[in-house]
């Protein structure tokens, strides 16, 4: 796998969409992941800037 430099993450109740480029901005990473499986999945990267998506109703 290429070296990911910025992750992507959408987060819902049970699946989570992970989207990963690297430094050109090629995607390099794309998995649905489990609640559970989210932290241990992104540990294993090297560091990253992560961006989150959030709708309009997050803050409630």
């Amino acid at each position: 796998m290429k070296k990911v430099s910025t992750v992507g993450l959408d987060v819902a109740k049970h699946v989570f969409q992970v989207h990963g480029v690297d430094a050109e901005d090629a995607a390099v990473v794309r998995r649905k992941l489990r609640r559970d499986d989210v932290v241990a999945f992104l540990a294993t990267l090297p560091s990253y800037l992560i961006g989150i998506e959030a709708c309009a109703t997050s803050h409630h």
